[in-house]
C-alpha cells in the first residue's frame, strides 16, 4: 500500500501527457490578458514608485572631487604653468570653452543619444541589473547623466541600491537641469587617469595644453580613456587604447560628427610621458610653497586653496627661473657636496618683482627654502652697508683708512683675511680688496648706528633688533637670509629706491573674478647721489677685485663677495641695471650643523668669489638674454685720485677670493 501511494504521486506530471494532449499543456500556460494585465500592474505600480521617489527626492550637494578645483600657479606672462595648489587635479571649464570634437568624441562613446533621452537608459540599468544578481562582469549602459550622479553624489558602490538612487538623481536632475549643464558639468568632474578630473586636467596631463587647444585625434585619445582611465593608460595598455581610439572615430563618423575622409587622414597622437610623484618635487615646489604661504596671509588656508580653483600669475618670469636653475646645476659644486645648501634670488629693482627663486633642488627630499629660510653668516656683503654710511655722512671714496693686517679698535681686535697687509688704502682700494681692517675703523668713524639705519632703509628688516650692534656688524656678524640681502643690493641699483619684494601678481577667483591684485611697495632709502657713488665703488669690485667671476660679457654687473669665518658661508651679492641677484652657499653636517665649505667641489678654499659668484654670473647671462645692453647712470662721486696698496697688491683669484674679505672666527661668530 505505501508504495501504490508512492506510485500515484510521483505519476502526476505533465512532462509525462502524450506531445498530443493539448489540453493538459495550456492549463500551465498563463492567458495574454494575464500577462498584460501583470505587465501593466507592476509597471504602474513601478512607474507610480518611481515618480513617487523622484518627487521627494531633492539634488544632495555635491561630492568633494565633484567640484574639487586645483589652485594654478603661472608664470609672469600668465600663460604657463609653473604647477598647482591641491590634491585633486581639476581645473573647471564653461562647456563653450571645449571643442566640438571633444564634446563628439565623448558622446559617440559613452551616450550617443544624450540629447534625445530623459537621463536614463532601460536596456542598460536591466543589464546592470541582471549582472549584479548573477554576479556576470560590470557592463556599461549607463547613460552621461547617470555617470555624472555616480561621480558627482554618488559612491562607486556595485549594488542594486545604489544604482536605484542613480535612476532617481537622474530623473530628477533632468528635471531641474537644462543638457548643456549636465553635460558640462559631467566633463568637467569625469576621471580620465594620471589623476586628472575633467578635460582640461586631462589635456593638461597627456598633451600639456589646454583642452580649447586639442584637435580631433587628441579629442578621441582622451575620450578612449574614460573606459578604463587607468587601465587603458598609455603606458599601460597602449594596444588597447589605440583600438578603443579608433573606436571613437569610427563612432564619430557613425554619427555624422567626423567625416569618413577626415577620418582616414587622423591620426595617433604624441603623449608626454606620465609625470609621476609629489607635484612639488624639484625646484618649482620652494615657489608653489612660498605661494601657498603668502596666499595664506590672504586668508585662505591650505585646505581651501586645494580645492579653491584660484588662478594665480606670480611675478616669476619663466626665463629666468629656468636660468637660475641651469646655472645651480651646470657651474655649482659637482663633489663633496653632502649637507650643501644653495639659494639664489632675483628682482626687478625699483619695483621688487621677484623674478626667480632657487629654494634647492627638490622641495620633496628638503622641504626648507634656502632663499626665505635658510640664513647664515654675510661676510663682508655687509661691508655695503659701510659703504653706503659713509657716503651718506660725507666721506668720499678718497677716503684714506689703515689696511694693516692686525688692528685693535676701542678694545675690539680685527685681522684681515689670510694676513693681508696695507700701509693706508682708499675707501674705493678697500671696497675692491674687502679689507676688513679698513672698514672696521670705517665704522668706528661714521658710527654704527648709522650703519644699521641704512641697511634697514635697504630692506635688512633684522638690523634694528641685530644683537651684534657693534664694529662687528660691518663684518656681517649677523645671518640674513639671501630674500633679505637681495632687497638692499637691489636698492643700490634702483638708485637708492627700496622696494619690497613681492611675488603674488594676480589672484583671480575660478570665475574670473579679481580677488587680489599686488604692486611694488617702494620708499626712499637713500639720496640718488649716494647709490651712484656706491655703484662705482661696487663695479670696481667686479671690474678689478673680488668679484671678476660674476663678470658678464658686454653688461655692467656691480656687486660684493662675502664669505665667513672658516669659510662656514659664502655669498655673491650683484645687479646690473635691469636684474639684482644674491647667491648664498652653506654647508651642514649630518646632524644640521654648520660646517666649512672648504673642499666642496674640489676647492680648498670656498668663498663668496668662487661658486657663488660664478653661479651669478651663469644666471645673468641666461636671465638677460634678449633683453637690452643698459649701462649704469653716470655718477659725479667718483674718486679724483686713488691711494693704492703699498705692502702688496691683493689678488683677484677667481677660484679663491684670496683679497681680504672675511673677518676672523672671533668678529664673526655668533654666541
Amino acid at each position: 500500500m505505501f508504495s501504490s501511494t508512492v506510485k500515484k504521486i510521483s505519476m502526476p506530471s505533465f512532462i509525462n501527457y502524450p506531445r498530443d494532449d493539448r489540453k493538459g499543456i495550456r492549463k500551465w500556460i498563463p492567458s495574454w490578458k494575464l500577462v498584460l494585465g501583470t505587465t501593466f500592474f507592476f509597471g504602474l505600480f513601478g512607474s507610480l514608485a518611481l515618480a513617487y521617489l523622484v518627487s521627494i527626492t531633492s539634488i544632495p550637494s555635491p561630492n568633494q572631487i565633484s567640484f574639487a578645483n586645483a589652485t594654478i600657479v603661472y608664470y609672469a606672462d600668465g600663460k604657463h604653468e609653473i604647477g598647482r595648489i591641491g590634491e585633486y587635479n581639476r581645473v573647471q571649464v564653461d562647456l563653450a570653452q571645449i571643442p566640438a570634437d571633444v564634446q563628439h568624441a565623448v558622446l559617440a562613446l559613452e551616450d550617443r543619444d544624450f540629447y534625445n533621452h530623459s537621463g536614463f537608459s532601460v536596456t542598460g540599468i536591466g543589464r546592470a541589473v541582471i549582472n549584479n544578481l548573477i554576479g556576470g562582469s560590470q557592463q556599461g549602459g549607463s547613460t552621461i547623466t547617470q555617470q555624472y550622479v555616480k561621480n558627482a553624489y554618488l559612491s562607486s558602490e556595485r549594488s542594486i541600491t545604489r544604482k536605484i538612487k542613480e535612476l532617481v538623481l537622474s530623473i530628477k536632475l533632468e528635471t531641474s537641469s537644462d543638457k548643456d549643464t549636465i553635460f558640462e558639468n559631467y566633463l568637467n568632474t569625469v576621471y580620465f587617469g594620471r589623476g586628472a578630473y575633467g578635460v582640461e586636467a586631462a589635456a593638461q596631463a597627456y598633451f600639456s595644453k589646454e583642452v580649447s587647444e586639442l584637435n580631433v585625434g587628441e579629442s578621441a585619445f582622451i575620450a578612449a580613456l574614460l573606459k578604463s582611465p587607468e587601465g587603458l593608460a598609455p603606458e599601460v595598455d597602449l594596444v588597447g587604447l589605440e583600438e578603443r581610439w579608433n573606436s571613437a572615430l569610427d563612432a564619430m563618423v557613425d554619427a555624422g560628427w567626423l567625416d569618413s575622409k577626415s577620418r582616414t587622414s587622423v591620426k595617433f597622437p604624441s603623449y608626454i610621458d606620465r609625470m609621476d610623484g609629489n607635484r612639488l618635487a624639484g625646484p618649482k615646489g620652494y615657489i608653489l610653497a612660498e605661494v601657498s604661504n603668502r596666499l595664506n596671509t590672504l586668508g585662505y588656508d591650505d585646505a581651501a586653496l586645494g580645492v579653491a580653483g584660484l588662478r594665480v600669475v606670480t611675478t616669476i618670469e619663466k626665463r629666468a627661473q629656468k636660468s637660475a636653475e641651469r646655472a645651480v646645476l651646470r657651474v655649482g659644486p659637482k663633489t663633496n657636496i653632502d649637507g650643501v645648501r644653495i639659494g639664489l634670488i632675483a628682482e626687478r629693482p625699483g619695483t621688487g618683482e621677484i623674478i626667480a627663486m632657487y629654494g634647492g633642488p627638490d622641495y620633496v627630499t628638503e622641504p626648507y627654502n634656502n632663499v626665505t629660510q635658510s640664513t647664515a653668516q654675510g661676510g663682508s656683503t655687509f661691508k655695503l652697508f659701510g659703504l653706503l654710511a659713509a657716503i651718506e655722512n660725507g666721506y668720499s671714496l678718497d677716503y684714506v683708512l689703515p689696511g694693516k693686517p692686525k688692528l685693535v679698535i676701542n678694545g675690539y681686535e680685527v685681522n684681515n683675511y689670510a694676513g693681508e697687509k696695507f700701509k693706508k688704502l682708499s675707501l674705493l682700494q678697500a671696497t675692491i680688496h674687502s679689507v676688513n681692517t679698513a672698514y672696521v675703523q670705517l665704522t668706528y668713524d661714521v658710527g654704527v648706528e648709522n650703519l644699521i639705519s641704512i641697511a634697514n632703509r635697504s630692506g635688512i628688516s633684522s638690523a634694528l633688533t641685530d644683537p651684534h650692534r657693534d664694529l662687528t656688524f660691518v663684518l656681517g656678524s649677523s645671518s640674513p637670509t639671501a630674500a633679505e640681502l637681495v632687497e638692499a643690493y637691489a636698492t643700490v641699483a634702483a638708485e637708492g629706491t627700496h622696494a619690497k619684494g613681492w611675488l603674488l601678481k594676480e589672484v583671480t577667483s575660478p570665475n574670473g573674478g579679481l580677488i587680489y591684485q599686488g604692486s611694488p611697495e617702494v620708499s626712499n632709502a637713500y639720496a640718488a647721489e649716494v647709490a651712484g657713488t656706491a655703484i662705482y665703488a661696487l663695479r670696481q669690485v667686479v671690474l678689478q677685485g673680488t668679484g671678476v667671476a660674476a663678470q658678464v660679457y658686454g653688461r655692467d654687473v656691480a656687486g660684493k663677495t662675502g664669505t665667513s669665518s672658516n669659510n662656514m658661508s659664502a655669498w655673491f651679492c650683484g645687479f646690473t641695471p635691469q636684474i639684482a641677484a644674491t647667491v648664498m652657499m652653506s654647508k651642514q653636517d649630518e646632524n644640521g650643523n654648520p660646517i666649512s665649505l672648504n673642499g666642496t667641489g674640489g676647492l680648498g678654499s670656498v668663498t663668496g668669489g668662487s661658486f657663488p659668484a660664478r653661479i651669478f654670473a651663469a644666471f645673468m647671462n641666461g636671465a638677460l638674454k634678449n633683453e637690452p645692453k643698459v649701462k649704469f647712470p653716470t655718477t659725479t662721486a667718483s674718486p679724483t685720485s686713488t691711494v693704492l696698496p703699498t705692502d702688496s697688491a691683493t689678488p683677484t683669484d677667481t677660484a679663491t677670493e684670496t683679497a681680504t674679505d672675511t673677518p676672523t672666527e672671533t668678529a664673526t661668530e655668533t654666541p
